[in-house]
């Protein structure tokens, strides 16, 4: 998502490279780009115009930096205006002094509500709040039985009155029974509807009266684009949304949605679902999704999904083995097992400032060698993984893994050459002798090499696993 945003973004910049300072005679070409690429990317059409606008106002009043040029300026510039325009700071989710905390969920049809409301309860978990599930949707086949499913899967008790009562009352009993349980927070789900269909907003509007909900989150597809902008006017004018959540942002989609719902609803994103798993779900932060946009990265969030997969403990105990080069092939297959988890390579390379550009190709070949990698390690015996040094000086057993595998002897070859090379060359990093450097820190009194091995430890500790 946003590739192509960026990409037409790009050429709005180079409209003024090579110009001495921002004039109003020289954005204007900029401008057009901008317009267009925003167009491009489905946001609608009277937040473009704001947006447009809003640049050039602050563009041509721009005082002209020494040191800066005004391509990077003029990009300073568009990066404020959308952090402003998808919300400025991240915005949590209530927490209501009287519990339980009580959220409903809207949205149309396909939106995605029930499995928003699975990831939303992880959340809480995370979170270390408690939650119950709702089940309102009486209308659509096996919603009830997915929402309990799902509950099952991460933990979190549903309420359900089954498909013949009413939605308002199933949400009025389970708000009394989120009380009996004394859990903090019930997040309702309802039942898919249509903007023109007025008996189910109708509906929906009575289960807000019913439960005087602290949170009414409208869950929007991305992939609606322009749309978004009309499905926000229409929930927030009859039943005052207070926040949002965008799904399927992983996707090919072109980003609209995420710049024309706070413009047009005064509310803001909370939560975005970059995936199908019951884990995908990240608060939403407004000037890292437009660092992401303008192709510089989100290294913050990066180190969040880290944090969460990385266990400390293990990751001490690797930084151990780095250090006396005792790294081998079962840690290095836990590494890569704990990338997949983390969410697809090309996802988390996108998140890595200057890594945005690389193109389809390039990600799925990177992905094909680590699958290749990981074919030719499950070939190797449990000793083999232990030792990769056998390897190295024993060619029957390089040639026995190339048949297990179905790969060349060569290419197993290379993976032990390399791997050799990368945890030589990781050991050098954790002493602090940098390849190409010389040795020692950058900066050290006197050219002396790194700090002592137990201060590195403490300095590594939690993070030798990235």
């Amino acid at each position: 998502m946003f590739d192509q945003l960026a990409e037409s973004l790009e050429s709005a910049w180079v409209k003024l490279r090579g110009k001495d300072k921002i004039k109003s005679s020289n954005i204007q070409d900029a401008l057009k780009e901008v317009r267009r690429a925003l167009l491009s990317a489905d946001v609608n059409v009277q937040v473009v115009t704001n947006f447009v606008k809003e640049v050039e106002t602050k563009a041509q009043g721009a005082n002209v930096v020494s040191g800066v040029r005004p391509d990077q300026q003029f990009i300073k510039i568009v990066y404020d205006e959308l952090v402003k325009t998808m919300g400025e700071t991240n915005s949590p989710l209530a927490n209501a002094s009287t519990k339980p905390t009580v959220i409903l969920m809207a949205g149309l049809q396909g939106a995605g509500k029930t499995t928003a409301t699975a990831k939303l309860a992880l959340h809480l978990r995370k979170e270390n709040r408690t939650a119950l599930m709702v089940a309102t949707d009486v209308y659509r086949p096996a919603a009830i039985d997915q929402l309990i499913t799902l509950g099952k899967q991460i933990d979190v008790p549903v309420f359900d009155m089954g498909t013949d009562a009413n939605p308002v009352e199933i949400a009025r009993q389970g708000i009394a029974k989120a009380r009996e349980l004394g859990v903090d927070t019930v997040i309702v789900d309802t039942a898919g509807r249509l903007q023109i269909d007025d008996r189910m907003m109708t509906e929906l509007a009575d289960v807000k009266a019913a439960i005087q909900p602290d949170e009414i989150l409208l869950v929007v597809d991305s992939a609606i684009g322009q749309e978004a902008a009309n499905v926000t006017m229409t929930f927030h004018d009859r039943i005052g949304i207070t926040g949002a959540i965008l799904t399927k942002l992983d996707g090919d989609t072109r980003g609209g949605a995420a710049l024309s719902v706070r413009a047009i609803s005064g509310q803001p994103i909370k939560f975005v679902g970059v995936g199908e798993k019951v884990e995908a779900l990240q608060p939403f932060y407004p000037e890292r999704m437009a660092s992401r946009i303008l192709g510089m990265g989100d290294v913050l969030t990066l180190v969040e999904k880290a944090q969460e997969d990385f266990d400390i403990a293990d990751a001490a105990k690797l930084t151990e083995k780095i250090i006396e080069a005792r790294f081998d092939f079962n840690d290095f297959i836990k590494q890569m097992r704990l990338l997949k988890n983390m969410g697809s390579l090309g996802g988390l390379l996108k998140m890595i400032p200057g890594m945005g550009k690389l193109s389809d190709g390039q990600l799925k070949q990177g992905e094909d060698q680590l699958k290749k990698a990981e074919a030719m390690i499950q070939s190797m015996t449990k000793e083999e993984r232990g030792n990769p040094d056998l390897l190295a000086s024993t060619p029957s057993r390089r040639r026995r893994i190339a048949k297990g595998c179905g790969y060349n002897e060569s290419d197993v070859s290379k993976l032990i050459s390399e791997f050799t090379r990368m945890r030589s060359m990781m050991q050098q990093m954790s002493m602090g002798n940098f390849p190409g450097m010389g040795g020692g820190q950058p900066g050290a009194r006197g050219g002396q090499p790194g700090a002592p091995a137990a201060k590195v430890k403490k300095k590594k500790k939690g993070f030798g696993t990235l």
